[in-house]
């Protein structure tokens, strides 16, 4: 039923299981929201409690924290409970790869590649 990574290299993409295609379309579209996006750029650097996540993206707590549920459902963030803290970070460097490629496609669609530059001076 799920293809890995190597079985997928082989395959065209309409052979690809129309169950991982819904799928696919189930994560696009729980990243379709630009809040989410900012969490996940945010959990870029590693585990984050909700209040500091909430200054990052400069959301109130109680909207990341329903933020952070849904993505917690979709198992793109994971949590970890520290006393009554909740730390959050990223399941997989998928969604955050996603995202990045994403932010790099608008840059293209701005015609500023600013990644391109960068890659060629060094700097991020």
């Amino acid at each position: 039923m799920y293809a890995d990574a190597q079985d997928m290299e082989g395959d065209a993409p309409s052979r690809v299981d129309a169950q991982l295609v819904d799928l696919a379309v189930e994560v696009f579209s729980m990243l379709a929201d630009p809040t989410r996006v900012r969490i996940v750029l945010a959990l870029q650097g590693g585990e984050l409690p909700v209040n500091t996540i909430a200054t990052a993206v400069d959301k109130a707590p109680a909207a990341v924290s329903q933020h952070l549920a849904k993505l917690r459902l979709a198992r793109i963030v994971a949590a970890r409970q520290d006393g009554n803290r909740v730390f959050y970070r990223l399941e997989n460097e998928h969604a955050s790869q996603l995202v990045t490629d994403a932010i790099y496609q608008a840059e293209h669609a701005l015609g500023k590649p600013r990644h391109h530059r960068a890659s060629h001076t060094g700097q991020p």
